[in-house]
């Protein structure tokens, strides 16, 4: 088969089965050097499959045909779950400097060592990585997720490679950084690097894509040119797929209003959130209650620690709704970690209806346990792959509320066809399912325990908007009928915020600002959670344009 000359990579009638089922369906694409080639779709569709194949790594047993074609070998690969692709007995720089040393072998081995730190400090400033001498000590799980998925660019970057594919590189990051990882991936593409790009961010999308590439059910349903699909579209999934992400634009009714002339608190629109009723209630009310939490790292020394929270106190009363937001790295998920028992190098203390929890889950009760629940960002890493979904989401219930084990199973099926999981998956094992998939059975497992707290860590950060909206529902519908659960929200997304009742701020590990989402949101008190919002309202941190108006000046 022929290749134009500026293809860099190639996709012809690939079809992808596993244990019987198509995943991938004679799909055909694309990638030219120096553009973008996006693959949009639902959570399951065949995004990461098809992704993948590029790498020539396909699920187990699977049966493979059509061609794949890549001109240059090597293939960079961001990974949506960047955690499964880093050692965790491995220190963030130790893979990044097996890289850079095979790029200066070439060198006097006087000069390699010099060159290889130069390498790496490029690569993460590229990758947006700041502070990279303290990062570089950090085990992976002492990362956050979008800490994690930079490092994994970095690596990417390191490698030189001549197509890359982004499996939703922008995930779990604050508006600030996702604009700076646009911004690279805009300079990747000006190196006439071609880019897979395979993202459920429709603002992304259409800042970065020349042509996309729409997925349902493992079948191309329409392709084309980003506009013309986006605009125009012909088939009925893609108008209800970009339908449903217009409706997460911009964050509705957001002022960013800091000055002097600045409306006071009194003088905003009248706040008929069910957090208006809720700040009447007695302090005393708070389910959860967390007070002076400082929580700490383990630094490069054996005997040196680095906090990455300081003094941050939060109450969050039954029935409502809290967000947490930041840009990656600034504690958000450390925090949530401290709730559940997950972290407990911290000092403070967090008390559920005003009892001290033990700081290690493994000190705590089933009912505590229960009480709180958290659920991953990267619901990979906490599913066990040799058990079934039903199995594993139905022992919840079994092992925290003593439910018999078919009551637990009903119960489990129930919540799992409500998050839009269908008999096909709850029967099959994780590596069986995508990351959205794994992430809705992620929620359907903690609900199941019926918690007073619900920790949800960018749970919707990797989905379609389609099944965003459903799952917003889910949550909706069980915070009416539940009047007792609470909701800690983490997440970067301030169309998501503007959900919630009341926003905490946090900046490289310090509360800046808190207080009811209305008032944060369209008065923003603090520099930085005015500069949120308004990278927030360019689209969700993307720069309008930057590709197009790129090649433009260049022909």
């Amino acid at each position: 088969m022929s290749v134009a000359a500026d293809v860099v990579a190639e996709v012809e009638d690939l079809r992808v089965e596993v244990g019987g089922r198509a995943v991938v369906d004679g799909v055909s694409l694309r990638v030219r050097a120096g553009t973008v080639t996006a693959l949009v779709g639902a959570s399951g569709s065949g995004k990461t499959t098809t992704g993948l194949a590029l790498l020539g790594a396909y699920p187990p047993g699977a049966r493979v045909s059509g061609t794949v074609t890549v001109t240059d070998r090597l293939v960079g690969h961001v990974p949506q779950h960047p955690a499964a692709v880093l050692n965790p007995a491995r220190r963030a720089g130790a893979l990044l400097a097996d890289i850079a040393r095979t790029q200066v072998r070439h060198l006097p081995r006087r000069e390699r060592a010099r060159a290889a730190a130069s390498c790496i400090n490029e690569a993460l400033s590229r990758a947006q990585l700041t502070d990279p001498s303290e990062l570089l000590r950090r085990y992976p799980h002492q990362l956050s997720g979008g800490q994690q998925q930079r490092v994994v660019l970095a690596q990417a970057l390191l490698l030189g490679a001549r197509v890359v594919v982004a499996d939703e590189p922008t995930t779990g990051q604050d508006a600030l950084t996702k604009r700076r990882i646009v911004a690279e991936l805009v300079s990747v593409i000006r190196q006439g690097i071609g880019v897979l790009l395979l993202s459920h961010d429709l603002d992304v999308v259409r800042e970065l894509a020349d042509e996309v590439v729409v997925l349902k059910d493992g079948r191309v349903v329409e392709a084309g040119p980003v506009e013309q699909v986006m605009t125009g579209a012909r088939h009925a999934w893609t108008r209800q797929l970009f339908g449903a992400g217009e409706e997460g634009g911009a964050v509705p009714g957001v002022r960013v209003d800091t000055g002097p002339d600045a409306p006071p608190e009194g003088n905003l629109d009248a706040d008929t959130s069910p957090g208006a009723a809720l700040e009447a209630r007695s302090e005393t009310d708070a389910v959860l209650d967390v007070r002076d939490l400082t929580a700490h790292h383990r630094g490069g020394g054996a005997r040196r620690t680095v906090d990455v929270l300081r003094d941050v106190s939060l109450r969050v009363r039954p029935g409502e709704r809290v967000a947490v937001v930041g840009r990656s790295g600034s504690g958000k998920t450390t925090l949530g970690r401290c709730l559940a028992g997950l972290h407990r190098t911290y000092d403070g203390e967090v008390h559920l209806d005003g009892v001290p929890l033990p700081r290690s889950l493994r000190d705590r009760t089933p009912g505590q346990l229960a009480a709180v629940q958290y659920v991953f960002q990267d619901a990979h890493s906490s599913f066990d792959e040799h058990r079934t979904l039903l199995a594993q989401v139905a022992r919840t219930a079994v092992r925290l509320r003593g439910a018999t084990p078919a009551d637990a199973a009903r119960e489990a099926e129930a919540l799992l066809a409500e998050v839009g999981l269908r008999e096909q998956h709850i029967h099959s094992r994780p590596n069986r399912l995508s990351g959205g998939e794994l992430q809705r059975a992620a929620l359907a497992r903690a609900l199941l325990a019926r918690p007073r707290v619900l920790v949800c860590d960018e749970i919707t950060s990797g989905l379609d908007a389609v099944t965003r909206r459903t799952i917003l529902a889910v949550l909706d519908r069980l915070l009416r009928d539940q009047s007792d659960l609470a909701l800690v929200w983490i997440t970067h997304d301030l169309n998501t915020a503007a959900r919630t009742d009341r926003i905490l701020v946090l900046d490289t590990g310090d509360v800046v600002e808190q207080g009811p989402a209305t008032r944060v949101l369209t008065a923003p008190g603090h520099p930085f959670t005015a500069a949120l919002v308004e990278a927030s309202g360019e689209g969700g941190g993307a720069t309008r344009g930057p590709h197009t108006a790129t090649r433009a000046q260049g022909s």
